[in-house]
């Protein structure tokens, strides 16, 4: 058995023409967070905006700066730190660098499909009930393959993320919603979520705070150390769908601080450290006007299929923010996830290419 899988590997390496260094794969959104923010920090068309903002004035001394590259700054330090200057980032359109949805629903199952199986379905995914998936994603991929098999997990503010990663099929560990963390070795931090998730009313209904996926998350990092999760952070869309530009601006910085404390442990940590790839980006965009259109997405939203892309780790070149045209698409983020561990993703369909520019 070890010599087939090493010799899996090493074939599957040798397919995509390089010694690959990633052994560790973390795949992390961020619900409909748009590139306009990610690339120029808070819209001054909003801060200012009181039917979106309690306290423009906080807001403004909080997060704003004369110039786009100030701003962002302010506004992500972990992404334009240490992923500007050690990863990748896709998607400034100023550039006519495009990242986009190639499904054409422009909203959060569709696009978490597009995300994890590589490619759109139209046809069976339009809308956000909850049904099992009928595609394999490329978590169920992987947890099928003998050296990931039980080394694949997922989290996610959103509670219908087991039915779009078809839990009860893939046999996945799907902590989402407001799922508890469960087992018998539990942490006391682990007991002490379970027991404040349940004293914390949720703001949405189905979806929790960001603040319980992330350290639930992290504390199954520590415990069971995976090869391959997914994080789904869910706020900003939500805020946004409030009407809440502060907060909205609020869980983003915070949730660039989950993302960098993430990286931080990864990267202090043997099994992980320099082993590690974070492929990082949205399930889809949002409207541009501020009263008309800022608050949802959707197909009748222009500008809600438009979206981003960040990369970092041991095989990615360094070379920071993209500035040349060029066009990628979601679809392509689930055979990159594979080959970054070497392997060829075959999952339901023809997927997306791989980024051939986020290798070495």
């Amino acid at each position: 058995m070890r010599l087939s899988i090493f010799i899996f590997l090493f074939f599957s390496a040798s397919c995509f023409g390089q010694t690959l260094k990633t052994e560790n794969i973390f795949i992390i959104t961020l619900d409909g967070y748009r590139w306009q923010e990610l690339f120029t920090g808070a819209d001054p068309a909003l801060i200012g905006n009181k039917d979106y903002v309690r306290n423009p004035d906080g807001l403004k001394e909080r997060f704003w700066a004369e110039t786009p590259e100030e701003r962002r700054k302010i506004l992500m330090p972990f992404f334009w730190s240490t992923l500007a200057t050690k990863g990748q980032i896709y998607g400034n359109r100023t550039f006519d660098n495009k990242v986009d949805c190639s499904n054409t629903m422009w909203f959060s199952y569709p696009g978490y499909n597009e995300i994890l199986c590589g490619f759109a379905d139209d046809e069976r995914i339009h809308s956000n009930a909850k049904n099992n998936n009928p595609n394999v994603t490329v978590l169920e991929f992987l947890n099928n393959q003998p050296q990931f098999r039980g080394k694949v997990a997922a989290f996610g503010s959103w509670d219908v993320f087991p039915f779009i990663i078809n839990k009860e099929r893939s046999g996945l560990p799907v902590n989402a919603g407001f799922a508890k963390a469960t087992g018998n070795n539990l942490t006391e931090r682990e007991k002490f979520l379970n027991t404040l998730q349940e004293e914390i009313p949720g703001p949405w209904g189905g979806v929790r705070l960001d603040a319980f996926t992330h350290y639930f998350a992290m504390e199954y990092l520590k415990k069971h150390q995976p090869r391959v999760m997914y994080i789904a952070y869910g706020e900003t869309d939500d805020f946004a769908h409030d009407g809440r530009y502060d907060q909205y601006l609020i869980s983003a910085k915070r949730t660039d601080k989950y993302i960098g404390e993430l990286w931080n442990w990864v990267q202090s940590h043997k099994k992980y450290k320099d082993k590690t790839t974070f492929i990082i980006t949205t399930d889809h965009g949002r409207g541009t006007q501020p009263i008309a259109t800022w608050r949802n997405h959707g197909d009748e939203i222009a500008g809600a299929g438009e979206i981003w892309l960040a990369v970092i780790g041991p095989d990615t070149p360094p070379v920071g923010e993209v500035k040349t045209p060029g066009q990628l698409y979601q679809n392509q983020v689930a055979e990159t996830a594979a080959a970054f561990l070497g392997v060829n993703y075959e999952g339901n369909r023809k997927e997306g290419p791989k980024v051939s520019s986020a290798f070495r």
